[in-house]
């Protein structure tokens, strides 16, 4: 089964600083899993122009896709596009297809904070997809989109097509029971499907079930194999209903 991989670089000292709570890379992570791509990592960093530098050259070459959030509009703030540049060993240039949509977007009140938003790194590609009026910028195989959640969550819309891989079969399974009580089963069922994601959520409060149980695979034989290897474990009563 093929995997595609993909890592997100947030950039924002208002993450860090608890101003502004990160809703994208959960956005993104949901996203991309419905399109059969493993996010592997997500990592949150200031608005530093080394840091973004060096952050960029570390993961580029290690997932098939990398986003980064944020720092892309008018301000002084806005350094993710020198960052990636840096980074990459690139120069910033002003894209001319990107300039001509500012000036027609502003006309008279275009000035030099705003044609800052059509800086990109040498080489950049602008990908239309999915209807936007405007593109979103391509580098390698680093995909920069902005930090405003309704904008981002547009962008990801309009390109995560272009990510499909197979997709993960999924099956859930509720139990009455806690963690305590059914690991031992989750571990006899790792040792037979070794292969198997595996996941163990616990509720506590008002719930209706004890612990949330996720079986992934993108072998859905395999899944449902293993779904019914835990259930022949699991005691009477144990199971309150599967999805």
């Amino acid at each position: 089964m093929r995997e595609t991989t993909a890592a997100l670089i947030v950039v924002g000292n208002e993450i860090l600083s608890g101003k502004v709570v990160d809703t994208n890379s959960a956005f993104l992570a949901r996203e991309l899993r419905r399109e059969g791509v493993t996010l592997r990592r997500v990592l949150v960093i200031p608005d530093d122009l080394e840091e973004i530098a060096a952050a960029v050259r570390e993961m580029h070459p290690r997932y098939d896709v990398l986003f980064t959030s944020g720092g892309v509009g008018p301000t002084h703030d806005d350094i993710t596009i020198a960052g990636i540049a840096l980074g990459l060993g690139r120069r910033v240039v002003r894209d001319p297809l990107m300039e001509e949509k500012l000036r027609a977007l502003f006309g008279a009140r275009i000035n030099e904070a705003r044609l800052k938003m059509a800086e990109v790194p040498e080489g950049g590609e602008m990908v239309f997809e999915g209807g936007t009026n405007f593109p979103t910028l391509k580098v390698e195989n680093i995909y920069v989109l902005p930090g405003i959640p309704e904008l981002f969550e547009s962008k990801v819309n309009a390109i995560k097509g272009r990510f499909a891989s197979d997709p993960f079969h999924l099956r859930v399974l509720y139990t009455s029971e806690m963690e305590t009580s059914i690991a031992e089963f989750l571990d006899r069922t790792l040792e037979t499907f070794p292969d198997l994601l595996l996941g163990s959520y616990p509720k506590y409060g008002d719930a209706d079930y004890r612990v949330r149980i996720t079986l992934e695979s993108k072998d859905r034989d395999y899944v449902e194999r293993a779904l019914e290897h835990l259930l022949a474990l699991l005691p009477p009563g144990w199971v309150l209903r599967t999805e």
